[in-house]
């Protein structure tokens, strides 16, 4: 107990003198806040002048940057006057960055109006802007003139295919020498390339000047200045090539001889128009203009508005001309250039700006159609009603069906485009105008109109043989052309047999009377001997005179003196008839000499009556028809 009062004395005398530790360590720290206090008081007055020099310093530094933004800007706008000055000729892409200089600048003074200068400098940069434009205008009209140049014709030509290339400048249609089919087949297989209008290497530069004046908002300007060059060297490329500027009266005054060439031509400068120029027109738009969709097919349409106009304008004549069966191969041929040319046509005048353009071309191509309808149905009703009365007194061919056949043979070399044709007009009952009923029905036209000028032949035999010739030409025609297939072999073998029934009608009309002279018909009577007596009787009763008044050999001499003059001009066809002739009436003559032939050869002149041997008729009957008078 007393060890731990001790240790209670000694802690309390411990916590005493804490408690004066602890008195003296306030006291101290109570002294430095005073201190430090005033201390704060005395260094407030310095802080707020250093704040106010260091905020001085700040706005010094901001003004100074500010002040060298304006003056690089001043800077700049110098640099680019001096490039203006200069124009675009000698450094384009240098004259368009101080173009760009300066749009920047005045953006940069347009958004900071609080410079005093602002003002100023924005009046001087659009001065400088304007002066630009005019300089790139006059730059653009200058460039575009000077490289804009007309393409002549044999670098044109050098761009069609080979095979559409004309072959001398006397023939300036090209691949005149080749079939329709080998000309139709080689356009579909052929590979155009356009011209180069302009050098490559200037498209760049001209494109940029567009775009900057299309940015400038000179969009009229620029329009107007390529669309006046580029028209003016296009339709000079025509003029050169050969197209010409034809009222419709002027082309529908044409004798036909001139019109026909004209057309050829017609249908090679359309496809060299579209395939060539027009197609490179487009090309030298999109190139330039690659900025706007909108301008460049704007420009497209204005430069070959008229230049595609004079050339719709003569196929426009040619299908609304009066109308004859000589003009319906070239109007299938301007009908399947322009079916051959519309999907170019669509591809290049595309765009709102060209509907028109792409409209009038349809439009034509349904015209040469119609047109072409109309004119085969004309010519199918003219066959039929053709009054021609130049007949031939030889019974040969007649030129009206060597006419129709030629005719029918050349439609077969337009299948294809007479198919797309048909397909343009139905008929009543809703089917379509198959090539090969539209050919029956002419050929059926043919015949109808070859039965009535028949009939202005007297001699019935003649005529039939005008018949025979003339079927039989129109058959052998078809079996050797692609009309073979198309009319099939029951059109073939039925006017076969027509052929056949006029030979036949022919022999038993022209030989009847001879036949009956040679018969022993009115000759003999029943009952007597059979030898010859001295009245001049035999055994079967004949009479010499009666045998003599049969006058063979004036018949015959009349029928061959005749026949000689009429004409079979197919070999194998007179060859054939001049047999089915012997074969009727030389075993008849034969018959007449060895049953009579006595009674004459015992009389007076037997020549007079029985002039030929049945050999000498036989030879004699090899000279039919071959279209010249013989004599016996």
């Amino acid at each position: 107990m007393e060890t731990l009062a001790q240790r209670a004395a000694l802690l309390r005398e411990s916590l005493q003198k804490s408690q004066s530790v602890t008195d003296a360590v306030v006291s101290i720290l109570g002294s430095f806040d005073s201190r430090l206090s005033a201390l704060d008081a005395a260094m407030r007055p310095i802080q707020v002048r250093t704040h106010a020099v260091r905020t001085a310093h700040e706005n010094i530094d901001r003004t100074l940057r500010s002040a060298d933004v304006i003056l690089t800007q001043f800077d700049r706008t110098r640099e680019a006057e001096r490039e203006i000055q200069k124009g675009p000729h000698e450094n384009l892409q240098g004259f368009l960055d101080a173009v760009d200089r300066l749009r920047s600048i005045e953006r940069f003074f347009s958004s900071n109006r609080s410079y005093r200068s602002s003002d100023g400098v924005l009046n001087h940069v659009n001065a400088l802007l304007s002066k630009a434009l005019v300089k790139m205008e006059d730059e653009f009209q200058k460039q575009l003139t000077q490289r804009s140049k007309p393409i002549e014709p044999d670098r044109l030509f050098d761009c069609l295919p080979s095979t559409l290339r004309p072959s001398s400048e006397s023939h300036p249609e090209g691949g005149k020498n080749q079939s329709h089919s080998e000309n139709q087949q080689n356009s579909e297989a052929a590979v155009y390339s356009p011209p180069a209008l302009i050098e490559p290497r200037f498209i760049p530069f001209l494109a940029k000047l567009a775009q900057q004046l299309v940015q400038a908002g000179c969009q009229q300007q620029c329009s107007e200045i390529y669309s006046e060059a580029r028209a003016s060297a296009l339709e000079s490329s025509l003029k050169s090539l050969g197209v010409e500027k034809l009222s419709k009266d002027e082309v529908q005054k044409m004798p036909w001889e001139i019109l026909e060439s004209k057309i050829g031509n017609w249908i090679h400068f359309m496809r060299i128009a579209v395939k060539l120029l027009f197609a490179a027109e487009r090309q030298l738009c999109d190139q330039v203009f690659e900025c706007s969709q909108s301008l460049r097919d704007k420009c497209f349409a204005q430069i070959t508005r008229n230049s595609l106009a004079t050339l719709l304008s003569f196929g426009e004549a040619i299908a609304m001309s009066k109308r004859s069966p000589e003009k319906l191969f070239v109007l299938l041929d301007m009908y399947e250039i322009m079916c051959e040319l519309q999907a170019d046509i669509d591809t290049i005048f595309v765009g709102e700006s060209c509907s028109q353009m792409r409209e009038s071309a349809l439009s034509l191509t349904k015209c040469l159609a119609q047109t072409a309808q109309k004119t085969f149905s004309d010519f199918e009703e003219a066959v039929e009603k053709d009054a021609t009365k130049n007949i031939h007194i030889d019974g040969t061919v007649h030129p009206l069906t060597s006419y129709v056949i030629n005719y029918v043979k050349f439609l077969f070399d337009y299948q294809s485009t007479l198919k797309q044709l048909f397909q343009e007009f139905k008929r009543e009952d809703g089917t379509g105008s198959e090539l090969a009923t539209v050919t029956m029905s002419i050929m059926q036209a043919l015949q109808n109109n070859l039965d009535a000028k028949a009939k202005q032949y007297k001699d019935p035999a003649l005529m039939h043989i005008f018949l025979m010739n003339n079927i039989h030409y129109i058959v052998k025609s078809v079996r050797r052309s692609e009309a073979k297939d198309l009319l099939g072999d029951d059109w073939i073998q039925r006017h076969r047999r027509i052929v056949q029934q006029n030979a036949n009608h022919y022999r038993r009309i022209a030989w009847s009377k001879v036949l009956q002279c040679l018969s022993g018909q009115g000759l003999t009577s029943s009952g007597g001997s059979g030898q010859v007596g001295s009245e001049g009787g035999n055994s079967s009763g004949a009479s010499r005179a009666a045998v003599k008044e049969r006058s063979f050999n004036v018949l015959f001499e009349e029928i061959y003196q005749k026949q000689c003059g009429w004409s079979v001009p197919d070999t194998e066809l007179r060859e054939s008839l001049r047999l089915a002739v012997a074969e009727i009436l030389l075993p008849a003559y034969r018959s007449f000499l060895k049953r009579f032939g006595p009674l004459i050869e015992n009389s007076k002149a037997p020549g007079k009556y029985v002039k030929h041997t049945p050999e000498q008729v036989e030879l004699l009957l090899a000279n039919l028809f071959e279209g010249k008078q013989e004599r016996t």
